[in-house]
């Protein structure tokens, strides 16, 4: 595990690129979540994540378990927190391992277990008024 966080500063794929590389890496994966203007056919204005303060430790477990499952150089995951504009980068996450299909496959397991397990949610608000909670875990 080589980079790992929750901030509340906008997010760069370069940092998380820059850290997972290693000699020894054949392949890099890299996974960048974005705020689109939609969820489930209704049009979002505004978008706010918020962490509980054990965010960044459940958020390193999970790493551990991803890097206990691949054979992976190493592994970034970091989660932005506050108000988010369209387009911004809310989450990245990268893998390097000696092979592509190795890094492909500890990067999606990474994402997959970062929503599920860490306790990040989203607050989104939509142009007809109404808004919603939706929680990573």
């Amino acid at each position: 595990m080589r980079l790992t966080g929750v901030r509340d500063t906008p997010l760069s794929i370069d940092e998380a690129y820059a850290a997972v590389r290693a000699p020894g890496a054949g392949g890099i994966a890299v996974f960048a979540g974005t705020v689109r203007d939609h969820d489930h056919a209704r049009a979002v204005t505004a978008l706010a994540y918020s962490a509980h303060p054990t965010a960044e430790q459940q958020l390193r477990a999970v790493m551990e378990k991803v890097a206990a499952d691949h054979p992976v150089h190493g592994l970034a995951a970091v989660h932005r927190v506050g108000d988010l504009r369209i387009g911004d980068i809310a989450v990245i996450v990268a893998a390097s391992a000696a092979h592509r299909a190795e890094a492909f496959a500890a990067a999606r397991h990474l994402i997959d277990d970062l929503k599920a397990h860490v306790p990040i949610w989203k607050h989104q608000t939509f142009t007809d008024g109404g808004d919603e909670w939706v929680g990573a875990c």
